[in-house]
């Protein structure tokens, strides 16, 4: 009799642990971006722009980054080139030759995750508070950079967007939260181009607009997106027909300017784009990469703005009536890299 209980007790044991897996847990997913326009000088614009992704848990601590970055140069002896687009940091990899070109050791894109695996387990703060020293040994004087050995050992670029944009994305106040008990993975995307950009007249002076959408995905082991946000930068460097530049116009991104970003006041929206935008993050969770492209879309038609690609689904077009093709394909990119990391 003694031994059936033991036996009973051992089995009841056994289906005590199988239920027991990793508790659910609540995350934030944070993104940021810094953007600079100070390197655009006279015969070439450009926008610098650092984007980070961080995933916080319920202590605020990070326990995923992603960072990335777009340099979009143009050069303004021809004018302007519209057709232009630009691969990120990290899209180039190897491409962009920092270790041929300089005396690193190590890629830009091996830098900035080794500085991203230094911020996980630290807070928001923490990572603003990271100790650094200005580089004065005749390579790069004046770059600021990690005082720490180690880290500076494996991250010797200058760091204070890495750490701009990872605070910000820590102090997202346009968060969203996702659920989980499993394992999940980060990605980050952007894309830009040129295509709105102006060449100067006889009576104004052209404007490169090497515009950036920016998304990041969070993505469960299954390939669906737990949580999503993306967010867009529309800086402006106008120029005359010798290429002078004669002005530098950034005022936050899209998310940041919030109802400064004006949507509402000179159009027929009823939302702002940040809402807009949101909403349509909100609807692409739960959904891969792949569903989020396959979206049904339609061609507005109806004398407002004519030609713009925007969402079938009613009930969606009613919170996103903006048009959703740029939207889908860099937070498709963002769940593709958070699946297959490019490095």
């Amino acid at each position: 009799m003694k031994k059936i209980i033991a036996l009973l007790l051992v089995v009841c044991m056994m289906f005590s642990f199988a239920g027991c897996g990793k508790k659910e847990a609540e995350y934030k997913l944070g993104m940021g971006v810094a953007t600079s326009l100070d390197s655009s000088k006279d015969g070439q614009a450009q926008v610098d722009s650092v984007v980070a992704a961080v995933v916080l848990d319920a202590d605020g601590k990070i326990v995923a980054c992603k960072l990335d970055a777009v340099q979009n140069k143009m050069k303004l002896e021809n004018g302007v080139d519209t057709a232009a687009t630009f691969k990120t940091k990290m899209e180039l990899g190897d491409d962009y030759n920092m270790v041929k070109f300089s005396e690193a050791t190590k890629e830009w894109y091996e830098q900035a995750n080794n500085f991203a695996a230094y911020c996980v387990g630290k807070t928001a703060s923490e990572v603003e508070s990271t100790q650094t020293k200005v580089r004065d040994d005749g390579l790069h004087d004046g770059y600021i950079v990690a005082a720490d050995e180690t880290l500076f050992a494996s991250c010797s670029i200058q760091i204070t967007s890495f750490v701009e944009a990872i605070v910000k994305a820590c102090n997202d106040e346009q968060f969203t939260t996702f659920k989980t008990a499993d394992e999940f993975t980060l990605g980050v995307a952007a894309n830009s181009d040129a295509s709105s950009s102006t060449n100067p007249t006889d009576e104004k002076d052209g404007s490169v607009n090497m515009y950036s959408e920016f998304a990041a995905a969070v993505v469960s082991t299954d390939g669906k997106i737990l949580a999503c946000l993306t967010d867009a930068t529309q800086p402006k460097v106008g120029f005359d027909a010798e290429g002078t530049i004669t002005s530098k116009t950034f005022n936050g991104t899209k998310r940041e300017l919030k109802e400064g970003y004006n949507m509402v006041a000179y159009s027929e929206a009823t939302n702002e784009w940040y809402q807009q935008a949101k909403a349509f993050t909100d609807y692409c969770a739960g959904k891969t990469a792949a569903e989020v492209l396959a979206i049904e879309t339609k061609v507005r038609a109806d004398g407002l703005h004519d030609g713009y690609i925007v969402a079938a689904d009613e009930t969606l077009f009613a919170s996103c009536s903006i048009q959703i093709t740029g939207m889908q394909n860099v937070i498709a990119k963002a769940a593709d890299y958070a699946v297959k990391p490019l490095h």
